[in-house]
């Protein structure tokens, strides 16, 4: 053996131990990330759901909540601790859902919120949707 082989022995496990919580920690970010953007995507079906119950023509008071919580109830644990809020301010819907995302990390939580607006529907006349 070589005088560089022998003195090159043992370096492969220390670059190892160097390099494996890093690695780690980059494995673990990016599952963290993916969680978080998880659950933003449910926050935002759930508000979508929730404005699109309300904002439906004979909607009675409080479907909207109902159905955001529904949407909450069947999407799994990706988001803990929603909260569905409906305001109704004229003819506009607004719903926001927030609640916490799943934390991969003791100690550390991510809030999310989202929110979705739209228009109620109404009955309207030829006249009034500008027609002939």
């Amino acid at each position: 053996m070589s005088a560089d082989h022998l003195r090159d022995r043992g370096s492969s496990p220390v670059e190892l131990a160097i390099l494996a919580p890093a690695v780690l920690l980059a494995l673990f970010a990016s599952i963290q990330v993916a969680a978080v953007f998880m659950a933003r995507s449910v926050a935002l079906s759930a508000a979508q759901e929730a404005s699109t119950a309300e904002r439906a023509y004979t909607a009675p008071p409080g479907a909207g909540e109902d159905r955001g919580r529904s949407f909450l109830a069947r999407a799994g644990d990706w988001l803990s601790d929603g909260e569905v809020t409906v305001e109704r301010d004229g003819q506009q819907v607004t719903t926001t859902v927030t609640g916490q995302a799943i934390s991969l990390i003791p100690g550390f939580t991510f809030t999310v919120s989202q929110t979705s607006r739209g228009e109620v529907e109404r009955f309207t006349t030829d006249e009034e949707a500008g027609g002939p």
